[in-house]
């Protein structure tokens, strides 16, 4: 069985917020439009199941939600259109309880060193490791909609159900 890894997703919310991911039609959505090589690389390594944090960029700058990948990268290419051109499709989870802002973020950098967010800013798909995934979760209070009130990480398991608990 394939690790669960975790994904941040940036999107400029006048272009596509988290209000119109979750008005889709059954919270499924293309996530598409990514032009920078390294962000689609990301995009492509994507699996199933894996979870991605929704993030507003821009002047908001913050995480709102949880998204799960629902469809492997495809090709959105035409006849003769580049190999790059694709998208994967993601499935609403929950909101966040509190919403994550950058500065947040930010104001952790011995918790947050190996975040790529904070070291490549500009990519709109970027890798987040599990413990960073787990911190940001807490400092958001987890997220609604998981089936668990304690769940923080979307594992499944509520606090204190596992042996490397956040606590």
């Amino acid at each position: 069985m394939v690790k669960r890894r975790f994904w941040l997703l940036k999107t400029e919310p006048a272009e596509w917020s988290w209000d119109d991911q979750r008005r889709c039609d059954g919270g499924v959505s293309h996530w598409d439009g990514v032009r920078n090589r390294q962000a689609q690389k990301y995009l492509k390594s994507m699996q199933i199941g894996d979870l991605c944090f929704f993030y507003h960029s821009g002047r908001e700058r913050r995480v709102v939600g949880v998204v799960e990948v629902a469809k492997k990268w495809y090709s959105t290419a035409g006849v003769g259109g580049d190999d790059w051109e694709g998208a994967v499709d993601v499935r609403t989870v929950a909101e966040m309880r509190r919403e994550v802002h950058l500065r947040e973020i930010m104001s952790e950098p011995s918790e947050m060193k190996d975040f790529v967010l904070l070291r490549q800013p500009r990519l709109s798909v970027v890798p987040v490791p599990e413990k960073v995934w787990n911190r940001i979760c807490e400092m958001g209070g987890g997220f609604d909609g998981s089936g668990e009130d304690d769940d923080v990480d979307g594992d499944g398991a509520g606090e204190g159900e596992k042996e490397n608990d956040l606590g």
